[in-house]
C-alpha cells in the first residue's frame, strides 16, 4: 500500500461535489484510493468489469441506477456511459454532495454521453502511476515553492545512477514495484493488450485495432521529442486523419501525453508543434526493449528517458500541488529550446532543462536565457536538472539542481 498524495484533494472533492470522477490508466490504483477515501462514508461499490453488472446496466441504465444503494462507487464507468443521464436526474433531485464516486480508465472529454450529461455537477481528478516521492514515502512540494520569490535550493538526497536506471525501468505502476524483470515484461505486455484491445473499444469504434501496438512502439522512439504526425504516419502506414484520431484515443487512455508549446502571441518565431511523452517510463522501457544494462550503455537514450521521467514526475505533482501549474515546452526556429515551461495561474514562468550528464556548464542555460528574453518580467527562474549531486547557481535566477530535488 502506498500513500497517494491526491487523497486530500479527493476528500475535498467528495465533500463539495455530488459527483467525483477519478480517472487514470488501468492499474494506477484508482479503485484502491477511491475505496479508502469513501470507506468512512459507507459507499456501496460496483464495477463494470463484472460482466453481469455490465449487461444489466447496458440493458436498463435508468432502472439499474435507481436500484443501487447510495452513496455509490461505480468502477470503470466509461464502459456504460449511458448511466450518466439517470445519475444526473438523481443528483438534481437530491442536491447533496458525495452521492457518486466514479472511476474511469478514459478521459471523460472523449465520452460525450458522460461529459455532457454531468457537466457542472462533476469534479474530475486524474491519478497517474506512483510518483518517486510516493514510492519513497516523501511528500513532494517542488511546485508549491518553485515560483516563490525567496526560493533557494535546499539539501538533496544522493540518487545513484544505478538507482536512477532502476527507477526508469520499473516505472510507477504499483504492481511493477514487486515483480522480477521477466514478470515485469509479461505484465507490461498484458497491460498494454488489455488497454489496446478492450478499453479502446469502450470509447471508439476502431477497425484497424491491430495497428495500435506498432504505433505505440513508434511513439516510444519519439518520446521527449517533437511530435511530427506526418512522419509517424508514414512509418506506421496510417493516413494522417486516422492517425490524429488514434493519437487522441491513446492520450485519452493515459498512455501518451502531448505537451503543447509555450508562446506569447506577439512572437512569430516560435515552434508550435507539441512534444510527446509516454505516461510511464516502465512502459516506455518495455516498448523500447531495453533493460538497465542496455540503457546504461546508451547515453542518448538515457537523456530521452530521463526527460520523460522528469516531465511526468512534475505532471503528477500538478494533481495535488497547492499551486495551479500548466506544462509546456519552448522552441524557436533558431534552435533555442527548453524542455519544460511551467506557467502558474498568474502567468509566471519557470523554465526547466534536463541533462543526463553528471556535470553542467553555462552552455546548458542558453535556451533558458532565450526563454527569459521572450517571457520578460514573467520569468521567475530557470533550472537545469542533471544527474550530479550538488546544487549550484549560474547567475541571477539560474540554477543547476540534482534530479532528486523533485522529491527531497
Amino acid at each position: 500500500m502506498y500513500k497517494r498524495y491526491l487523497e486530500a484533494r479527493l476528500n475535498m472533492a467528495l465533500d463539495a461535489s455530488p459527483i467525483v470522477l477519478l480517472s487514470g490508466a488501468r492499474q494506477t490504483g484508482k479503485t484502491t484510493l477511491m475505496k479508502q477515501v469513501a470507506a468512512l462514508k459507507k459507499f456501496n461499490y460496483i464495477t463494470f468489469d463484472d460482466m453481469t453488472l455490465l449487461a444489466a446496466a447496458q440493458r436498463d441504465p435508468v432502472g439499474f441506477i435507481e436500484h443501487q444503494p447510495k452513496p455509490l462507487i461505480i468502477d470503470e464507468v466509461q464502459r456504460v456511459a449511458e448511466v450518466a443521464l439517470p445519475i444526473k436526474v438523481d443528483v438534481d433531485q437530491r442536491n447533496v454532495p458525495g452521492l457518486y464516486a466514479l472511476t474511469g480508465s478514459a478521459n471523460p472529454l472523449v465520452m460525450p454521453k458522460l461529459n455532457d450529461s454531468l457537466a457542472g455537477r462533476m469534479i474530475i481528478l486524474n491519478l497517474w502511476p506512483l510518483s518517486r516521492g510516493e514510492i519513497l514515502g516523501k511528500k513532494e512540494t517542488f511546485l508549491d515553492h518553485i515560483f516563490d520569490a525567496d526560493w533557494t535550493p535546499g539539501s538533496t538526497e544522493k540518487w545513484t545512477r544505478t538507482e536512477m536506471l532502476d527507477a526508469f525501468i520499473i516505472g510507477g505502476y504499483p504492481r511493477m514495484q514487486t515483480l522480477s524483470a521477466v514478470m515485469r515484461r509479461e505484465w507490461c505486455n498484458s497491460h498494454l493488450m488489455t488497454i489496446l484491445e478492450r478499453d479502446v473499444q469502450d470509447i471508439a469504434n476502431i477497425t484497424r485495432i491491430k495497428a495500435l501496438p506498432g504505433l505505440m512502439q513508434i511513439l516510444a522512439t519519439r518520446a521527449s521529442n517533437l511530435l511530427n504526425v506526418a512522419d509517424v504516419g508514414r512509418l506506421a502506414l496510417i493516413p494522417y486523419a486516422t492517425l490524429s484520431a488514434y493519437l487522441s484515443i491513446l492520450e485519452s487512455l493515459f498512455l501518451i501525453v502531448r505537451q503543447p508549446a509555450w508562446h506569447i502571441n506577439r512572437s512569430t518565431r516560435l515552434v508550435k508543434m507539441p512534444k510527446i511523452y509516454l505516461a510511464d517510463t516502465g512502459i516506455l522501457s518495455y516498448l523500447l526493449g531495453v533493460d538497465q544494462e542496455m540503457l546504461s550503455k546508451n547515453t542518448l537514450l538515457v537523456g530521452q528517458v530521463l526527460e520523460n521521467f522528469i516531465v511526468q514526475e512534475i505532471r503528477k505533482q500538478t494533481t495535488w500541488s497547492l499551486r495551479q501549474v500548466r506544462l509546456y515546452h519552448f522552441r524557436t526556429h533558431g534552435g533555442a529550446e527548453v524542455d519544460m515551461v511551467l506557467e502558474d495561474a498568474s502567468g509566471k514562468i519557470v523554465g526547466i532543462e534536463v541533462k543526463s550528464s553528471s556535470t553542467v556548464t553555462s552552455d546548458a542555460f542558453r535556451g533558458l536565457q532565450v526563454l527569459e528574453q521572450e517571457a520578460g518580467n514573467l520569468f521567475v527562474r530557470g533550472i537545469v536538472f542533471y544527474t550530479g549531486s550538488s546544487s549550484a547557481a549560474f547567475g541571477k535566477n539560474l540554477f543547476a539542481l540534482p534530479v532528486s530535488t523533485l522529491w527531497s
